[in-house]
């Protein structure tokens, strides 16, 4: 029964040995939640993990179920990519994003996560003089702790206070020490859902290109800025990249959320060829291949799993085709997550609440998977604990980098009227408590 005891709070965890909720993991949030649900009789309220709330899209299960049916299980997949995912991903890329990638840049992974780890260990590796990654925060949870896991040296910044032009002088102070190999975030933005705008993203390939970084852009939510119309094929207007002011770029397009295909574990890395070519001495000497991309397709990617699984490439490949014949809108798909955004922000602000990072330039942050809320005066993990009382789970900014005092809100796992009843009246009590 809510509202759950301090008490009992603190002994579950306790229990599962949760040094600090403010920066466990999702996993360990979604457990603790779980332990106080079989508790209490009741069901949580999820915010907390971002599962894809869609079903996933048929063209993609049918091109895997006909993959396995041809008898591909028995091969290992080609480390590259098979040729049509090679091909559809850059038709896809030149489709909605305007931006020229040969099918020779693009490698499958399993998953962003993948992709952005073994990313990470490369670029690490490629000039001695550059031993650390920055990270705009805030940021995906997981892959600050992929950095931490590998034993990289870390900067990072919260991007809050550096909007627009203000970010100039920024990245200009944290990039000319010389030491910095990669810039990571993802656009738009998990958890704080903003997205960078022309000027930011113009800035940020101008002061790569200057310091000789590469630019790690994670586009897990790629469309998803519901403000504009960006659902057809080779039409205006385009999703906003960094590869269009720099060649110093790899970005991860992953199908988990744009084609809710997060259980095959399918994603690509796709690198600019002046990235791809590039010869460094030391992959000469360890991997005994000088260009960048070969010695992240046959030197880690080989050792981190001999390849990307056949059938959800063939799966990623169909989706993409469909998506590029304008057989398939995706970002009309995913629309719903935008209705969730709408009604789950208003509970919020109706129930004392109030919205983070709520400004792109001069325009309120667009309705989608994420955003974030803050209650008076709590600290982050103050407001995580006491929400986690009233049944609603939810992780701390803390845990993704920001310096703000909030929560990340996920409104995937709100998929039915009853679940919306529920989180109300359980903000409405917290509310009326606090």
């Amino acid at each position: 029964m809510f509202p759950i005891t301090k008490d009992r709070l603190e002994a579950s965890i306790s229990k599962l040995a949760i040094a600090d909720v403010t920066t466990a993991t999702i996993r360990q949030i979604c457990s603790l939640a779980a332990g106080l649900e079989e508790e209490a009789q009741e069901k949580f309220v999820h915010l907390e993990i971002g599962n894809p709330g869609l079903p996933a899209i048929n063209i993609g299960v049918e091109a895997e179920c006909a993959a396995l049916q041809s008898g591909i299980a028995n091969q290992y997949p080609n480390i590259g990519g098979i040729p049509a995912l090679k091909d559809n991903g850059s038709k896809f890329l030149k489709a909605f994003l305007d931006i020229d990638v040969p099918g020779r840049c693009i490698v499958p992974t399993v998953g962003s996560m993948q992709g952005s780890f073994t990313v990470l260990m490369l670029m690490a590796q490629r000039d001695p003089k550059k031993d650390s990654i920055v990270f705009i925060n805030p940021g995906f949870p997981a892959t600050h702790n992929q950095a931490k896991i590998l034993g990289l040296k870390d900067e990072s910044f919260d991007i809050y206070e550096y909007r627009g032009k203000k970010l100039e002088d920024k990245l200009e102070s944290v990039l000319s020490k010389g030491n910095v190999t990669a810039l990571i975030y993802s656009n738009p933005n998990n958890p704080a859902w903003t997205n960078l705008t022309e000027e930011e993203l113009e800035i940020i390939g101008r002061m790569a290109t200057k310091h000789d970084v590469i630019v790690l852009e994670d586009l897990a939510y790629l469309g998803m800025d519901f403000r504009q119309e960006m659902g057809k094929p080779y039409e205006a207007p385009y999703v906003p990249t960094v590869a269009k002011y720099t060649d110093n770029y790899i970005l991860f397009v992953s199908a988990s959320k744009i084609f809710s295909y997060a259980g095959q574990r399918i994603a690509m890395v796709c690198m600019s060829p002046a990235v791809y070519d590039r010869k460094y001495e030391f992959f000469e000497k360890f991997y005994e291949m000088p260009a960048l991309g070969d010695a992240y397709i046959f030197g880690i990617l080989y050792t981190a799993s001999s390849g990307t699984a056949h059938s959800a490439q063939y799966a990623m490949a169909a989706m993409m085709g469909a998506a590029i014949e304008g057989k398939l809108n995706f970002i009309e798909e995913c629309k719903e997550y935008a209705r969730r955004g709408e009604i789950t922000r208003k509970m919020f602000l109706d129930n004392g609440f109030h919205i983070i990072y709520d400004i792109d330039g001069d325009k309120p942050i667009s309705d989608g998977f994420f955003f974030t809320a803050g209650y008076k005066d709590l600290t982050g993990g103050e407001l995580q604990k006491e929400l986690m009382r009233y049944g609603i789970s939810s992780i701390s900014l803390h845990c993704t980098g920001s310096d703000q005092e909030g929560i990340r809100v996920c409104v995937s796992m709100l998929n039915n009227d009853e679940t919306f009843a529920a989180l109300n009246d359980r903000l409405k009590a917290f509310n009326a408590d606090h």
